[in-house]
């Protein structure tokens, strides 16, 4: 036998598995029907959790929240501060955002995720203040039954968030300049 070969018998041997759990004297089964009753009265409602944090973001934290046993899909989109812009050598990123109506502007977002795609929940978390390089600035996490749901639905949010919603960001450069960004995909800036 060579190296690459792998002796069948003794793989399937060491591989089988109980199609079924053993039963126990004085058990029974459940009928499928009752498990299927049991899992479609599974009432889960809907969230939308919108956070701004000076707080450096998790993306374990924010997938959580979205995770629910009806879904078999959680799609994330993490947007993080990179290292330059233009030639210039990035530090840091700062944030601010007029939160009344970013918040609203958010929700907005949400409710016409909900219009185009069947998804269960979203998360959209910002961070505010000083992000260095690497970090999470936009975490958006979307669950939904199937895939494509989620992932247009995570795709969607961080474009029209980008369009819409009242958030400045102000490049920190290492040569001791900074400079605020315009946001070139915002609905109030002018067309060049």
């Amino acid at each position: 036998m060579s190296s690459l070969e792998i002796n069948s018998s003794s793989f399937s041997q060491e591989m089988k598995l109980p199609l079924s759990p053993p039963l126990v004297e004085g058990s029974t089964l459940e009928p499928l029907g009752c498990v299927r009753k049991d899992m479609n009265e599974i009432e889960e409602k809907s969230k939308d959790i919108i956070k701004f944090t000076a707080e450096k973001l998790s993306i374990d934290e924010v997938s959580q929240l979205v995770v629910s046993p009806l879904c078999g899909a959680v799609s994330l989109f993490v947007g993080t501060t990179r290292n330059n812009f233009e030639g210039k050598k990035v530090i840091s990123l700062e944030y601010e955002a007029y939160l009344p109506m970013a918040e609203n502007e958010i929700r907005k977002i949400c409710s016409d995720i909900r219009q185009k795609w069947p998804v269960k929940h979203i998360a959209v978390f910002h961070r505010l203040g000083l992000v260095p390089v690497s970090e999470a600035s936009v975490i958006i996490a979307v669950s939904s039954a199937h895939r494509t749901s989620s992932l247009e639905a995570v795709s969607y949010a961080i474009d029209t968030l980008k369009a819409k919603v009242p958030i400045w960001k102000k490049e920190m450069y290492e040569e001791s300049s900074s400079s605020w960004k315009r946001n070139k995909e915002c609905f109030w800036t002018a067309s060049d």
